[in-house]
């Protein structure tokens, strides 16, 4: 079972592509997250937006040292507009934290002293590698591409002609997430060999349809192309009704979020575990553009009655990740005002996510309610 750590072995047309025992994706921005969902017999995607070039290398290479050959993917995020751009040219930062308006610095400020937490000292650089990134996609595939991916996934829009034609040169499938069906279409057009229908559930950014009916509005559009479910999928029973909606495996973020091995900040981890599926919510207040994340007062201020309106990608973040990082490191000293803030991108399955466990329990968990809903699905055939 190629390190498999349980006695399921599924086949979908994601299992036979990705050479993979799980139609199991697993995306995190951590590489130990994605080490251990391969080794047990899954598919770990590094989400490698947030690095700088020099960074992905440092994290691939981690990667490769620690897989043992196993299967893994990319995913990172290249705008239309962006991957418009001339290959290298330079992003002018001063004149991007220019243009961010005083009274957006002004209000951070005031939703961290409402709470007590006295804004960090010292230059705010949090978020620069992805503000960094967003004008040399090809930089980013160049270190993507020089290790051996078996998929690559862009996040955000219609891949770039160039990531498609790497990705076909180098035999690599090209990902690409959606939120509705005419998105789809658009995509498989394109060339984009997997759609990953992401339902309105779904961590981080996403739409507004729901994954029950995304999912086979996805399917039937484009048709034999494979779909991966996505949007609040924490269970094997989730992941066998996906399969029974005619997706070809599921793609993963929040459930990992509670891993030990995962990048979630420990006492935001807390309120994870603490959550219900009620306690998220949409919101630009991150990076500009809605995403689904934990509530906190964080959120909340962004939405209430004279409140700026959250700057365009990536302006929101530049402000956003330097005083939620700052955040996350007074909470975990035990800040009373800075744990209330705290905040972090999850779905909806939240609800079901109520205790530790490491990654590899996590699949075999699911695997193993996989089978057992299969199991009764088959029953009342008979």
């Amino acid at each position: 079972m190629n390190g498999c750590v349980h006695d399921v072995r599924m086949k979908t047309a994601i299992c036979d592509l990705l050479g993979i025992d799980l139609p199991l994706l697993a995306f995190s921005h951590c590489r130990d997250v994605v080490v251990e969902v391969s080794l047990a017999g899954g598919f770990g995607v590094l989400g490698g937006s947030m690095f700088t070039p020099e960074q992905l290398e440092t994290e691939l290479k981690w990667i490769d040292d620690h897989i043992q050959g196993r299967p893994y993917g990319v995913d990172i995020i290249v705008p239309e507009r962006a991957a418009a751009l001339q290959p290298g040219t330079p992003i002018d930062m001063d004149a991007l934290l220019a243009a961010i308006p005083a009274e957006h610095r002004a209000y951070v400020d005031e939703i961290l002293a409402a709470h007590g937490v006295t804004p960090a000292a010292g230059p705010a650089t949090d978020g620069l590698a992805f503000a960094q990134s967003i004008p040399a996609p090809d930089e980013l595939l160049d270190v993507a591409f020089s290790h051996p991916i078996k998929l690559i996934a862009n996040a955000l829009g219609v891949p770039p002609a160039v990531m498609l034609e790497r990705g076909r040169a180098a035999g690599v499938p090209v990902a690409a997430l959606v939120g509705a069906r005419e998105h789809a279409i658009k995509q498989v057009a394109a060339g984009v060999d997997i759609i990953i229908a992401q339902g309105t559930e779904a961590g981080g950014h996403c739409g507004e349809v729901t994954t029950m009916v995304l999912v086979p509005e996805v399917v039937e559009a484009v048709a034999p192309v494979p779909v991966l479910a996505a949007g609040g999928i924490v269970t094997g029973r989730q992941m066998a009704a996906s399969i029974a909606l005619g997706a070809a495996g599921v793609w993963t973020g929040s459930v990992w979020l509670t891993t030990p091995e995962a990048e979630t900040a420990p006492h935001t981890r807390e309120k994870f575990l603490a959550a219900t599926s009620r306690d998220t919510v949409r919101s630009k207040g991150r990076t500009g553009k809605p995403s689904r994340q934990l509530k906190s007062p964080w959120t909340d201020a962004w939405t209430r009655p004279g409140s700026p309106e959250p700057l365009p990608m990536p302006l929101q973040t530049l402000i956003s990740e330097p005083a939620l990082r700052h955040v996350d490191a007074l909470a975990a000293a035990g800040d009373a005002g800075a744990q209330d803030l705290a905040t972090y991108w999850v779905g909806q399955g939240v609800g079901l996510m109520n205790e530790v466990k490491s990654t590899r329990d996590v699949v075999y968990d699911m695997a193993t309610d996989y089978a057992d809903a299969v199991e009764r699905v088959a029953r009342t055939l008979e």
